[in-house]
């Protein structure tokens, strides 16, 4: 039988090296490579040809969503296992917009992970047990409120977030909102660590994942300020 492909995408070295040992150990995968990033994992796909790509989310140069969705475009062929810590509903249906195949949490079991590269690479979905179930009540035939994007943020901080998504700076934002520069800047911060994000622009790259941005009548549009740094 021919092994499958896989690509170990993860910028955490320790963490990378044993995932990548953990599959190079079943006769039956063979790891091609291992890249630190979102943007030499798509350099990498499309030189290498992988079967399956072991996708982190959070990485610095370019998200693994992105990453996800750049690998898919230029080869249908290649499957795509998301491998995170990341398990909020945002997370989940913006890897499977991208065209992941499967999201696994990176506190499964090793053999588990083994199991879900194998499933993957033969084109099945495979889901952690605890996504799978919020998967099965989203899109249940029950009726059910609109989700909304960040339940985490407050309503400020998700307007706050949508005018980032549009490219405003703070001191637009605070003239949208009405409100000082510096409760902007608060916003700004408290929205970076509810997200886990590292900068503005990783939280913008989020918000239009979920699909943030500026409906139709609200705040007119006539002026995009530089983001702030």
């Amino acid at each position: 039988m021919t092994a499958l492909r896989a690509l170990v995408v993860d910028d955490h070295p320790l963490f990378r090296y044993g995932l990548a040992a953990a599959l190079a150990a079943a006769p039956d995968l063979e790891v091609v490579g291992e890249a630190s990033g979102g943007g030499m994992a798509v350099s990498m796909a499309a030189s290498l040809r992988p079967d399956v790509v072991v996708m982190d989310l959070n990485m610095p140069d370019l998200g693994g969503v992105e990453a996800t969705r750049r690998i898919v475009a230029h080869n249908p062929a290649v499957r795509v296992l998301v491998l995170t810590m990341f398990d909020d509903d945002d997370s989940v249906f913006a890897a499977m917009r991208a065209g992941a195949l499967g999201y696994l949490l990176k506190a499964a079991r090793p053999q588990q992970i083994v199991r879900a590269v194998r499933s993957v690479g033969e084109g099945e979905a495979i889901f952690s047990p605890a996504i799978a179930v919020r998967l099965l009540a989203f899109f249940g035939n029950a009726p059910r409120e609109r989700v909304e994007a960040f339940p985490e943020l407050t309503s400020r901080e998700r307007d706050v977030l949508r005018l980032m998504a549009d490219g405003r700076g703070n001191t637009a934002i605070a003239r949208s909102l009405v409100l000082s520069p510096k409760t902007v800047r608060n916003h700004v911060s408290n929205i970076l660590r509810k997200l886990h994000v590292a900068d503005r622009a990783q939280a913008v790259s989020r918000a239009k994942q979920a699909g943030l941005g500026e409906p139709p009548g609200h705040i007119g549009s006539g002026h995009i300020g530089t983001p702030d740094p």
